[in-house]
Order: C-alpha cells, then sequence, then structure tokens
C-alpha cells in the first residue's frame, strides 16, 4: 500500500498515549487550579448571591437552635406558664421551615452552578482544541482529549457547585459553632480547641495523598480509554489480523490499572473519614464527660450543657463534612490541573493581532519565494529546501514527485498550518502569516485523499463545506460533484445518515461528496490531495469528471501519484528531496528526459502490464 505523503507532517510522540509532557510530569501540591473556576461563577452573580443570602441563612438558622434549646431547658421547664414552652416550639417548628427553605434554594442553586460552569468550560475547552494548529495534534493522542472534555470536566461538576457550597457552609457552621461554644463554656470550649490540630493535620496529610491518587486514577483511565478508540477505530483492521484477544487482554489491563488506582484514591478517602471522624469522637466525649462532671457539681445548668452539646455536634458534624470536601476538592484538583495544562497550550498558529486585508474580489494568485522548511519534529530534515513557486489566477498546476518530497508541505503551508522557516508564502499578494487565518482559508477548498465524513445526514455532510448554505444550494452542489444519483438511491436520500465516517459509502461515492463540497465553498484555490488515487477506474471518470467541473475558473493545485491524471494541467512542477527540480508540460518533460520521464515510465510500464 502505498504511504501518503502527509506523514510528513507526523511527529513521534514521546509517550505511548501522545498526552502533552506535562501529564506525565509529577503533580503539583496544589490548589492553584481550581481558582480557574472563578471566572466561570461569577459570570453568574445574581444567582451566586441568592445562592449565597440561601447558604448563610441556612447555617445561621442552625446556630440558633442549640441556643433555643438551652432557653427552653433552663425557662421553660421551670415556668408555670405553659405558652412559653408553646411560644418556644412554635419558634422550632419557624426555624424549621426556613432552614427547608434555605437548604432547598441553596441545594438547587449550587448544582445549576455547578452544571452551568461545566458546560460552560466544555465549550471553552472546545474552543481552545478547535484552534490549536495540526502539529498539536501530531503529539496528542485525541481520545486522551476526549477524556479531558468529558470526564475531567464532569469531575469538577460537583467542585464547581455542591463541594464549594459544602464548604462554605461548613466553615460557617464550623467557625459559628466554635464561636459559640466559648461564649456558653470558655473552659470546655479550650479544651476542645486544643484536640483540633490532632484532627486537622492528618486530614491535611492524607487529602494531598488523595490529591495524587486521583491524578494517577484520571491519567490510567485515559491511557485505557485512547487504546480502546485506536483500536475500535481500525476494528476491521483488528478482525483481519484476529487480533481481537491481544485487544481485549491489553484493554482489561489497562482497565485493572485505572481500577487499582481508583481503589487506592478511594482507600485513602475513606481512611481520612474514618480518621477524622474518630478523633473528633474521642475528642468531644472527653469533653462532654467533663462538662456532666460540672453540672453534677452545680458549675453549669442543663441547659447550658445541652448547648455546648449542640454546638459541639455541628462543629464535629461541620470538621466530618469538611474533611470528606477536602477529599473531593482534592480530586477535583487533580481534573482542574490537566483542563489548565490544555487550556495553557498556545497555538503556534494564530491570526497576527493587526491582520492585512485580503483584496477583493478575489482572485487566487499564488506565490511561494525561496520558502524553506523542517518539521518541528525533524529540525535537521529539510521539507522544502529553496522553494519558489508562483502560479497565476485560474492556472492549473501539478505536484509530482516520490514520497517525502514536499508536496503535502506546500499545501499546508499554504492552508497555514505550518509557517515556513525562512522565505514567503503568499496568496492574491498577501504574506499567509499576516492574514487573519478565517480570510486566508475561505479562500481555499481542499478536496483530500482521505475523505473526513461524520455521522450525520448527507445534506449536513454537504454543508461542512459552507455552514450558511441552504438544502438547495447542498443539492447543486451534489449535482455539480457527480453525486446526485448514488444519493438519490440512498434509502432517505439527502437525510441519510452515514454513520462514522461514512461507513456506509464507497470510496468513489465518498470522494464526490468531498468534491461536493469544495463546490459549495466556491473558494478561488482548489487543493486536490491525492483525490483519485485510491479509487477504481469507474469512479476514477466520475470523480475526475466532477473535478474537471469545479476546476474551471480556479487556481488548482493538483498532488497526484498516477501520473494520468495529470497531463491536462497547465504545468507539471516536479519535486525531489524538498527541490524543484523541473517544470513545464507533460509532453516538455517526457522530451527532457529527467525525473519525471523516469517516474511516467516506469508507472505507465507497470500499468500496461497489469
Amino acid at each position: 500500500m502505498r504511504r501518503r505523503e502527509s506523514t510528513e507532517a507526523t511527529a513521534q510522540s514521546n509517550d505511548s498515549t501522545g498526552a502533552p509532557p506535562a501529564d506525565r510530569a509529577k503533580p503539583r501540591r496544589s490548589l492553584k487550579p481550581l481558582a480557574g473556576l472563578t471566572p466561570y461563577l461569577f459570570r453568574h452573580p445574581r444567582m451566586l448571591a441568592i445562592g449565597g443570602i440561601a447558604l448563610v441563612t441556612s447555617a445561621v438558622v442552625m446556630l440558633v437552635v442549640p441556643t433555643a434549646v438551652r432557653r427552653m431547658i433552663d425557662v421553660g421547664f421551670t415556668a408555670r406558664d405553659g405558652m412559653l414552652i408553646d411560644r418556644y416550639f412554635a419558634m422550632l417548628i419557624g426555624l424549621g421551615l426556613t432552614l427547608a427553605v434555605a437548604s432547598s434554594t441553596r441545594a438547587y442553586i449550587v448544582n445549576w452552578l455547578g452544571e452551568r460552569v461545566v458546560a460552560d468550560l466544555r465549550s471553552d475547552v472546545f474552543r481552545h482544541l478547535a484552534r490549536l494548529s495540526p502539529a498539536f495534534y501530531e503529539t496528542t493522542h485525541s481520545a486522551e482529549l476526549m477524556s479531558r472534555l468529558t470526564a475531567d470536566t464532569t469531575q469538577l461538576k460537583s467542585a464547581a457547585g455542591s463541594t464549594i457550597s459544602q464548604a462554605l457552609r461548613n466553615s460557617i457552621m464550623l467557625v459559628g459553632a466554635l464561636v459559640m461554644m466559648l461564649v456558653t463554656s470558655p473552659w470546655l470550649s479550650t479544651l476542645v480547641l486544643v484536640a483540633i490540630p490532632a484532627i486537622v493535620l492528618p486530614l491535611v496529610w492524607i487529602g494531598t495523598m488523595v490529591r495524587r491518587l486521583s491524578r494517577r486514577a484520571q491519567d490510567s483511565l485515559a491511557d485505557a480509554s485512547s487504546y480502546a478508540a485506536e483500536n475500535l477505530g481500525a476494528v476491521r483492521t483488528m478482525q483481519a489480523f484476529t487480533h481481537e484477544p491481544t485487544v481485549v487482554q491489553r484493554f482489561s489491563d489497562a482497565v485493572e490499572r485505572a481500577f487499582e488506582d481508583a481503589r487506592l484514591r478511594l482507600r485513602a478517602r475513606s481512611g481520612l473519614i474514618a480518621l477524622t471522624m474518630a478523633l473528633t469522637v474521642i475528642s468531644i466525649v472527653g469533653v462532654l464527660w467533663m462538662g456532666a462532671a460540672a453540672v453534677v457539681r452545680g458549675e453549669m445548668t442543663g441547659g447550658r450543657l445541652s448547648q455546648f452539646i449542640l454546638y459541639a455536634l455541628f462543629a464535629a458534624g461541620a470538621l466530618a463534612e469538611l474533611s470528606e470536601v477536602w477529599g473531593e476538592v482534592n480530586q477535583a484538583a487533580g481534573a482542574a490541573e490537566r483542563l489548565t495544562e490544555l487550556l495553557a497550550v498556545v497555538p503556534e498558529i494564530r491570526s497576527p493581532e493587526h491582520p492585512q486585508p485580503m483584496p477583493e474580489p478575489a482572485m487566487g494568485a499564488i506565490m511561494l519565494e525561496h520558502v524553506r522548511f523542517s518539521y518541528p519534529s525533524r529540525p535537521d530534515t529539510s521539507a522544502l529546501d529553496d522553494v519558489t513557486l508562483r502560479v497565476a489566477p485560474g492556472e492549473t498546476v501539478a505536484l509530482v514527485g516520490p514520497s517525502g518530497a514536499g508536496k503535502s508541505t506546500i499545501f499546508s503551508l499554504l492552508l497555514r498550518f505550518y509557517d515556513p522557516s525562512s522565505g514567503t508564502v503568499a496568496i492574491d499578494g498577501v504574506p499567509v502569516d499576516r492574514a487573519r487565518l478565517e480570510d486566508l482559508r475561505s479562500r481555499i477548498a481542499l478536496v483530500p485523499q482521505e475523505v473526513a465524513l461524520f455521522d450525520d445526514t448527507v445534506m449536513e455532510n454537504i454543508r461542512y463545506g459552507s455552514p450558511s448554505a441552504t438544502d438547495d444550494d447542498c443539492r447543486r452542489a451534489a449535482e455539480a460533484a457527480q453525486a446526485g444519483e448514488f444519493i438519490a438511491a440512498l434509502p432517505a436520500g439527502y437525510q441519510t445518515r452515514l454513520g462514522e465516517r461514512g461507513v456506509v459509502l464507497s470510496g468513489g461515492q465518498r470522494q464526490r461528496l468531498a468534491v461536493a463540497r469544495a463546490v459549495l465553498k466556491n473558494a478561488p484555490i482548489l487543493l486536490l490531495d491525492e483525490a483519485t488515487s485510491a479509487l477504481d477506474a469507474q469512479n476514477e471518470v466520475l470523480v475526475q469528471r466532477a473535478l474537471e467541473g469545479v476546476m474551471q475558473g480556479r487556481t488548482t493545485l493538483v498532488i497526484a501519484h498516477r501520473l494520468a491524471t495529470v497531463q491536462k494541467a497547465d504545468r507539471i512542477v516536479v519535486l525531489d528531496n524538498g527541490r524543484i527540480v523541473e517544470e513545464g508540460t507533460h509532453a516538455q518533460l517526457k522530451h527532457n528526459g529527467g525525473l519525471y520521464s523516469r517516474l511516467a515510465d516506469l508507472q505507465f510500464t507497470a500499468e500496461a502490464a497489469q
């Protein structure tokens, strides 16, 4: 099988999963990545304000209850007026109803914020990914990115909503309960405060362990997802080589590694909760023991001890919940760190701050002048070496040469997937690095050898060439691409879903849809990258006929290994080892007896022998 020249652009990853190097670095013990959620929360100030009021209200109501209980025990039970007890119980009912409304409001708002923040974050991450240059995707696995876009953002959902809410509420409860404990009984409170460091220090220590294990579990899961996506994407190859048992075993091993990392994380979190609660219970029981002795001695009333007990329980409960929240926060910090690393990637190719406008109307003139280029993964190897090429508006130029000669690299530089190491690449007289990317690429239509079709309808796949096109525009483009007949024969016509990568279509049908996209885009420059090389004779004739119609009035660059398809070109440019070695028409180059002539003789002889 012929190896596509576009592999010139393929870089070798240092990581088997294609993850950015930062992914496998030693995790930083910091919650700082979670600060990146703050701007997303402050996009919704009204909801934040209502949620904050509900949160404070529920916490304050809870803190009022023990005081009411103390008054009822010390005063109500000794009063002769039964109405006093009735008033206290009525007040407790009122507090309960207020707590119910505030708590339900808080629960709704914090969960709404969590969903909203995750939705906004996913949109921003995908927008960022869509703008990264192709060089990034040569060393980063798509399944790894999907893991971050879905699993990691989901991990942050609770952190952005309920976890933050719980942390704030329990912090208020803890501080409020401790203050009221001091007011109720300073000497008992002092004993409790002495016990707090014994509870907090293990919490912090185990929390850092949870965060490290959480990050490792997420990386392990991403590894498993990457491996599964690769093999399911090539399921026919996998089954043709009867590789299923090996693939299943390797995936199972990866899943087991992910499970083991998750188990260690869960064990650490469970230990954190158990240790915190045990220390808390022991400390509080010891303090209450002393308090009970004080009541027996008459140094404290029963109501005051009851008040202190309730506040101590509130403080213990808040501290226990904070320990669990701390584990969740550390777990979310691992996901936030991975997303932060992704969002920190700066696109190598982007529009200049002050772009130069492209001339109107578009002409389609192409110019490469003394262009040198080496791929970042192979800086010592020249993909293009001092290439100068000018293509006039409306001219058809074929690029031929052996694999690795630099043909696809020229396409990549014209589309500005990369910038040249030196020299100038210009469209309509404007250097491509000075133009706005959208303006530049809107003037170029690409028909690739490997057509990217999506699991959507035929209509939407054609509309990919111009999202604003109408259905009638899409149908006209399909007819111009010689695709109308086979589309009409599909079960639902233009509304037929094509399946993943257009699996229900033949190679020739996929290529004609790619031509239809190019027709719909109606760009002045057409790039044809081996558009017919993988087709049989019948489909090649149909696609070639469609291309001839599209090429009319457009500047066209054609990459082809099958030299029979480029004989009608206005000019043929022959490349070898990144240099232009010959130029001319088919007849001129055959007569010269150079590289083109040798390639043509070999190919035509081989075809005649078949």
